[in-house]
């Protein structure tokens, strides 16, 4: 069984501070750290959850937006799992304003043990980093909020996320998903050889209740995936239709999920 401590959510919980940014502890047959929120938030909570944070050695990115990232700043010494791209300036589109990761390649090289990779990376037994994730169906990853440096579409193509096999099939988690959930959990077969989903979490990055959503869900129950949590990323419209399909209890800081 893997469980999974919410260290960092947008939600408050009992105990723990609320900020737009995540971070999993996943306790699996290895201990990682998936992403690493905005601030000291991961610090605060992790005290207050008593869990000793710096003894887990291994930290693993979803992608270099300064939500997931900006917490490395308070860890030093850990293996350090990113997509090579995860280290380039970024900026929103609607003011220019930046977004990236807070600290440069050559600062993350002398700060961790830093592992770069577009391949998908097996670091246990149970727990695989998916690597840049392929954009195959026609309803993801169309448009972009984002601007790279030169002011080209940044399409996030570092955004990634983990699997974790399971006795009752595969979770997948993701950080915002910008390639698409359903796009990373055909990934995710692919790379494990797993082919039933148990569970698929983490943000989505959707907004609306649109056609994208709609055909999530459906991609979702087709593939009868057995439990649904969108957090973070995934908006009030988007997130009343997974409810209304897959029903969850909202994700909060300090909230522990066994899958």
């Amino acid at each position: 069984m893997a469980k999974i401590t919410v260290l960092v959510e947008n939600t408050s919980g009992r105990r723990c501070i609320g900020e737009h940014g995540l971070s999993f502890l996943i306790e699996a047959d290895k201990r990682i750290l998936f992403d690493v929120g905005p601030s000291d938030a991961i610090i605060h909570n992790s005290v207050a959850l008593k869990i000793p944070i710096h003894e887990v050695d291994t930290i693993v990115l979803s992608h270099g937006h300064d939500d997931h990232t900006n917490g490395l700043k308070y860890f030093h010494g850990q293996k350090l799992i990113a997509h090579p791209e995860a280290f380039k300036a970024r900026f929103r589109k609607k003011n220019k304003t930046p977004l990236g990761i807070n600290i440069t390649r050559e600062q993350a090289q002398r700060q961790f043990q830093l592992v770069e990779t577009k391949e998908p990376l097996k670091i246990s037994e149970e727990i695989y980093f998916l690597g840049e994730v392929p954009r195959n169906n026609n309803f993801e990853a169309q448009t972009t909020a984002f601007l790279n440096a030169d002011g080209t579409p940044d399409f996030i193509p570092d955004d990634s996320g983990l699997a974790l096999i399971t006795p009752k099939g595969l979770v997948v988690i993701s950080g915002c998903a910008h390639s698409g959930i359903c796009n990373m959990v055909e990934h995710a077969r692919k790379v494990t050889g797993q082919q039933k989903i148990h569970a698929v979490m983490g943000g989505f990055h959707l907004t609306e209740n649109n056609e994208q959503t709609q055909k999530t869900i459906e991609f979702l129950k087709e593939q009868e995936v057995e439990r649904v949590m969108p957090s973070h990323c995934t908006a009030f419209p988007a997130l009343v239709q997974f409810y209304q399909n897959f029903p969850f209890n909202q994700l909060k800081s300090g909230n522990s999920i066994f899958l």
